[in-house]
């Protein structure tokens, strides 16, 4: 097996005016036009890292929050994030600029997956990315929860598929004005060309985005009677290639409608000259793109309700419903949200969970952390921005790295070292790295016992240098309302990462991102009356010391 790779990871930069020729009837950017730039400038990004060709093998949900006008600047940045063995993640940055008035908007943020194609029959190894700033561990840190989102997706997707299932038996598609979906359907055939194609002759990946996005787009204007607007691009897979010379059918289809927005599905299928007369397909692809429709004002416009004609059409329709609870999930990570037993909240534990490790690692990762004490070993900073005040404890432990994780991430240790916490049950273990407690603290003065209900997701490193996570963040319960009794509390960020320093000691470093209300213990303690913090650290200390010696 040959490694390959520079190591220092692909960074790639393609700056693009746009002309009439790349722009639509509003003088906009063709969608299209942008994501085959995108994936032109993705697929350099690897292959620059990898030191041999690339080819696209997915695309994660593609946003697109400002469209850019002609004569306008189009700046596309692509790095790998992460090497895989043989697959990369490559994170895409897209943003116009006005050279009139120098505004720079962002555009997209996207991540791809490419993969090294294998020189003859020989593996191909690469190198690991070559981390050099506090933004690439960020990034990189964030690829492998990323990956993890990906390899999920189809699980959780089943999963809500088989609860829409259930709920379609008694559906009826009865609404009064609803459009059958079979008149939103278009075909479009396209014969793959030399300029369509890398140095290899592989059809770009960007290419077939782009005429998926004109057959799309043609199915929702059946629908809304006006011009559509493309706003996302589900995550997709690119099931098999295809080549110069091949003929490449486009399906297209409403799937579903969503009040000011409409799910088009399109399917691509691969035929050489030889299948074509033999009528033998090849499935490359098939993506679902969201699109929004507007009136000369700049209004958003509401579409019909879709009437399935058949039973796969009926599948499509709960099809969309699914991908779009999955989209949603994704965007609305907040810190309390609600968490349930069915299967649509189990699958949406995933994103959660990502959520969760992901806003522990930024806080992190943040620059401008003021020190505040050094005491006995223990240093402590804050990080202030609006009403959102920020804690981080650094804590030496004579303990290893491994010992310290396993003691912390049981929460219903907790007690027995932090004078804040007086009760911790386990509610639900959600999966082997998750679990969600219940806690309650003790009365401050003047003010209710609170309590909290918590996601706890733990991460154990993929290399030594990486720390190990802890992660921690208020979700709801139905099961578990709010009480009179207390004053239900919420976590908006906190958790530990512990670094190994050697094999008998470790630094853990403790954060806590909290508003007013939720530690008046915190506060008074920053004013100087109060040694809570630093009591509750070496507390911590003994207890780790104590107990991972145990083991």
């Amino acid at each position: 097996m040959e490694r390959r790779g520079t190591a220092a990871g692909g960074d790639v930069c393609m700056c693009q005016t746009v002309f009439p020729a790349h722009a639509n009837h509003r003088g906009e950017l063709s969608a299209g036009e942008l994501l085959k730039w995108m994936d032109v400038t993705a697929c350099l990004a690897a292959e620059k890292h990898a030191g041999v060709s690339c080819v696209t093998a997915s695309m994660d949900d593609i946003e697109f929050e400002e469209a850019a006008r002609v004569g306008q600047v189009i700046t596309i940045k692509a790095k790998v994030n992460r090497a895989f063995k043989t697959s990369m993640e490559v994170g895409i940055t897209v943003t116009v600029q006005d050279v009139l008035t120098n505004v720079e908007k962002m555009v997209s943020v996207a991540y791809a997956t490419y993969v090294a194609k294998p020189v003859g029959n020989e593996k191909i190894e690469l190198e690991p990315v070559k981390v050099l700033s506090k933004e690439d561990h960020l990034e990189h840190t964030l690829a492998t929860e990323r990956r993890k989102i990906r390899l999920g997706y189809e699980q959780v997707f089943q999963n809500l598929m088989q609860e829409s299932n259930k709920e379609g038996e008694y559906y009826t598609f009865e609404e009064k004005d609803a459009v059958f979906a079979d008149l939103t359907h278009v075909q479009s055939i396209e014969l793959v060309l030399p300029p369509h194609a890398n140095h290899h002759g592989n059809t770009f990946g960007g290419q077939i985005m782009a005429w998926m996005e004109t057959v799309a787009s043609i199915s929702a204007s059946r629908l809304c009677h006006s011009y559509p607007v493309l706003k996302a691009v589900n995550m997709f897979k690119f099931w098999g290639p295809s080549v110069v010379g091949d003929r490449l059918v486009f399906n297209a289809i409403v799937n579903n409608t969503f009040q000011n927005s409409v799910e088009v599905g399109v399917r691509v299928e691969a035929h050489n000259c030889e299948d074509w007369i033999k009528d033998q397909a090849r499935h490359i692809n098939s993506a679902f793109l969201i699109f929004i429709a507007v009136n000369d004002k700049g209004e958003q416009l509401t579409f019909p309700r879709i009437k399935p004609a058949t039973k796969d059409g009926v599948r499509r329709y709960h099809a969309a419903i699914a991908r779009s609870r999955i989209r949603l999930a994704r965007k609305c990570m907040m810190p309390a949200k609600e968490v349930k037993s069915d299967p649509w909240e189990r699958s949406n534990q995933a994103y959660m969970s990502y959520s969760n490790i992901a806003a522990l690692t930024q806080l992190a990762a943040k620059s401008g952390w003021d020190i505040t004490s050094t005491l006995d070993g223990i240093k402590i900073w804050t990080h202030e921005k609006g009403d959102v005040l920020s804690l981080k404890v650094e804590m030496q432990v004579k303990v290893p790295s491994q010992r310290a994780f396993l003691l912390l991430s049981d929460f219903t240790l907790r007690q027995q070292w932090d004078k804040h916490f007086l009760t911790c049950e386990v509610l639900q273990a959600v999966t082997e790295d998750e679990k969600i407690y219940y806690v309650t603290s003790p009365p401050v003065t003047g003010h209710k016992s609170k309590d909290f209900v918590i996601l706890v997701s733990q991460r154990q490193p993929s290399k030594p240098s990486e720390p190990y996570t802890i992660a921690v963040k208020s979700v709801t319960l139905t099961s578990m309302p709010p009480s009179s009794e207390y004053c239900r509390s919420e976590i908006l960020c906190a958790g530990f990462q512990i670094f190994s320093d050697s094999n008998s000691s470790c630094t853990v470093c403790y954060f806590n991102q909290v508003t007013s209300g939720v530690m008046p213990y915190l506060a008074a303690n920053l004013t100087g009356s109060s040694n809570s913090i630093e009591d509750t650290a070496l507390e911590c200390i003994k207890f780790l010391e104590l107990k991972g010696n145990e083991y």
